[in-house]
């Protein structure tokens, strides 16, 4: 069955393209017990606040026909970036990491200007466990689109969650921040208020180590 979509300031985006990250690693404070759902291409990150929520199920696999269609369409139109990215995103929904990896990546070959097929492609990095890799595509996403907002706050996460990056997040998300001061994550927590946080950790951390 089809994706839900939703028009975000003129473009179609998928709500599957969200990473959800919990930070087990920041046990206490403002970020104790916090789940992330984190966008790929999707929702716009805005200042509008959402109740605190489990993420929702995962739809089921893309039917094999699709999948199938999209190939022949690709085979016969190879020159199709949209073809490509669609491929793309029925395997990413039928969790093929390799396969859509590839097919974003014909897709970005053709058209490279879209961020949101590098912030899709991110994901599908991140999940076959290759974040410095889905940290490479978040960056291309923001190098077409200086202002695309899941791409920055997705790299927060990954550097936070899987490369312990502390200061690399905050600069990911101070760099969302002055594209949207009063940008939210999913969950409705202030960008601003995690970026202060993170700084009070990090201090608290550096007085225990001195």
């Amino acid at each position: 069955m089809a994706r839900q979509q939703k028009i975000i300031e003129g473009n179609y985006v998928r709500k599957e393209t969200f990473l959800i990250v919990t930070l087990l690693a920041l046990a206490v404070g403002f970020f104790g017990g916090v789940v992330f759902t984190v966008f790929k291409s999707d929702l716009k990150i805005s200042g509008q606040s959402a109740p605190m929520q489990a993420p929702p199920q995962a739809a089921a696999p893309v039917g094999a026909d699709r999948i199938a269609a999209l190939e022949r369409q690709t085979e016969a139109n190879p020159a199709n970036a949209q073809a490509w990215a669609e491929l793309g995103n029925a395997y990413f929904d039928s969790n093929e990491y390799e396969k859509s990896i590839g097919a974003y990546r014909k897709s970005l070959e053709l058209d490279p200007s879209n961020p949101n097929v590098w912030t899709d492609m991110g994901v599908m990095y991140r999940r076959s466990g290759k974040p410095e890799e889905a940290i490479k595509a978040f960056d291309q996403a923001i190098a077409a689109d200086t202002k695309h907002e899941v791409s920055r706050m997705n790299k927060g996460i990954v550097l936070l969650h899987d490369l312990n990056d502390f200061d690399g997040a905050i600069r990911a998300w101070e760099g969302l921040l002055e594209v949207n001061p009063i940008a939210t994550a999913p969950n409705g927590a202030s960008i601003d208020e995690m970026v202060v946080q993170l700084k009070k950790q990090q201090a608290g951390q550096g007085q225990q180590s001195q």
